[in-house]
């Protein structure tokens, strides 16, 4: 008995006990869980938030994107408009500055040069600048430069000014492209890359033609002068530029929140050393070792020199066959102008068309939107049957005999070729390379083609003299012809050499 009422008096203690603990305290307990959130990491600072951050310019207002794709190619157009614009006025500057025939041609060559030049300052800067503050200090001291020119007292000082204001003028060639990429999807780009690629093509069609009726009107002073008129023109809209570059919106983000950012502290001065000891030596050895950055880079070299060339020449042809004025002749260069801008619409066409069905049905086949990079190559191997078609036939039509009309439209087919393989290696090089080593294929292609730019109208008016025009000009023919198996053998043997490039994507 007494052991029965031990045990039922310690389990009513028992539950007495239990009916008599405390509740938790629930202010407590959130208090607590609070404390955890709070200390929870933060998202990180060195990407976007999520892909509808507002600050990523690929989530901008479509009329933004539009907005700052005009201004990299205005400024491309300018800065290849500089480039021909001083052509016409060049027996001018001979008379004014006591000059030579060879040594006037030097300020348009060595321009050219200089827009090879330029993007071995203009693509650290802008990795360490940004790309707004490349464009707002390049451009004002590229209108200094031009403004310089149009007051050179000597041969000298003018040679000095335009080689500068092709350095400085060049940041819209060398990183345009890179922001028309900051501002756009990969799937969007096709058509504002398009509509960029084709000024700097645009660009010298129209030098001629503002050139010339400048010089006859007022001399060469003002072919520099109104050029300085379309520098401001494109220069104002580039103050309400923002920030594209990815890297630099983030460590302005992260700044501002007062977050170190892991390997945010490069200078300008390792940035250029490493551009010059990698991005530079690269590109070098891609075009010695990669037979596709070899070849296409040879291709488009050679096509820009002759283009370069009939800059030259061309004015003097229409002159003394046709009997043309400097501004007669600067309007048959629309014919180039024209062939650029048919070439461009084909490409859109072709892409809105052809090569958007074939990433539907890549990703259908569930290859994630991917088309083989050989089909690149169509719109090349059209080009590389217009060029030489074009300059044999410029070269025996350019005759008194002969309406002017037939050499002006096989200027056109050579400016729609032309635009046609430059704008399939750069997407076939994309596509073989991937992000990380297109711009050091491209950066081949950029240093060769204005170099060899720069040579070829030092010579090209003596070959001419020598030759006469038919036969000059079907020189030309001859190597066109011996380079347009180059797209059609990368058809061919592409998928094999990819296969076996140093630089894997």
């Amino acid at each position: 008995m007494s052991s029965v009422s031990s045990k039922g008096s310690s389990k009513s203690s028992l539950e007495g006990s239990l009916e008599r603990q405390p509740e938790p305290d629930v202010e407590q307990q959130r208090s607590v869980e609070h404390s955890k959130e709070s200390e929870a990491p933060a998202p990180p600072v060195d990407d976007w938030d999520g892909p509808e951050d507002p600050e990523n310019p690929w989530n901008w207002p479509f009329w933004k994107r539009c907005y700052h794709t005009f201004i990299p190619s205005g400024i491309a157009l300018v800065c290849t408009l500089a480039s021909s614009i001083y052509v016409p006025g060049r027996e001018d500057v001979m008379q004014d500055l006591g000059a030579s025939q060879i040594v006037a041609i030097l300020p348009y060559s060595i321009y050219v040069l200089a827009l090879a030049v330029g993007p071995m300052l203009a693509g650290p800067s802008s990795e360490v600048l940004g790309r707004k503050a490349v464009y707002l200090v390049s451009i004002p001291i590229f209108a200094l430069f031009i403004l310089g020119s149009g007051f050179s007292k000597s041969i000298a000082s003018l040679i000095v000014c335009r080689f500068f204001a092709g350095v400085f003028g060049s940041p819209g060639l060398s990183i345009g492209s890179a922001t028309v990429a900051d501002v756009w999807r990969p799937h969007e780009r096709a058509i504002p890359m398009s509509l960029y690629v084709t000024t700097p093509f645009l660009g010298p069609a129209l030098g001629p033609l503002v050139g010339g009726y400048a010089t006859v009107a007022y001399g060469w002073r003002w072919t520099q002068w109104v050029l300085l008129f379309f520098t401001v023109a494109f220069l104002t809209p580039a103050f309400g530029m923002q920030e594209t570059y990815k890297a630099k919106i983030l460590s302005r983000r992260a700044k501002r929140l007062g977050i170190a950012l892991p390997g945010n502290n490069k200078s300008l001065l390792e940035s250029t050393k490493f551009f010059l000891r990698v991005q530079l030596t690269r590109p070098v050895h891609m075009g010695l070792t990669e037979p596709i950055v070899g070849l296409f880079t040879i291709y488009i070299a050679m096509n820009f020199a002759m283009l370069y060339s009939f800059f030259t020449v061309f004015e003097e042809i229409m002159r003394d066959v046709y009997g043309f004025g400097l501004d007669q002749s600067g309007l048959t260069f629309l014919g180039l102008g024209v062939g650029c801008l048919i070439g461009c619409a084909t490409i859109i066409i072709l892409n809105k068309t052809l090569v958007e069905k074939q990433i539907q049905m890549s990703k259908e086949n569930g290859q994630g939107g991917k088309i083989n990079p050989e089909s690149r190559l169509y719109i090349a191997m059209v080009g590389s049957v217009f060029i030489p078609i074009s300059l044999f036939w410029f070269a025996w039509t350019a005759r008194s005999d002969i309406h002017w009309i037939c050499p002006v439209v096989a200027e056109a087919f050579f400016g729609c070729g032309n635009l046609f393989i430059f704008m399939a290696a750069t997407l076939y090089l994309t596509d073989t390379y991937g992000a990380r080593y297109t711009a050091s294929a491209m950066g081949a292609n950029n240093l060769a083609r204005y170099t060899v730019g720069c040579v070829f109208p030092l010579w090209v008016t003596y070959m001419y003299d020598a030759l006469g025009i038919g036969w000059a000009t079907s020189l030309f023919g001859f190597i066109s012809l011996a380079m347009m198996p180059i797209p059609w053998a990368f058809y061919i043997f592409g998928p094999r050499l990819r296969a076996n490039v140093k630089y894997k994507p």
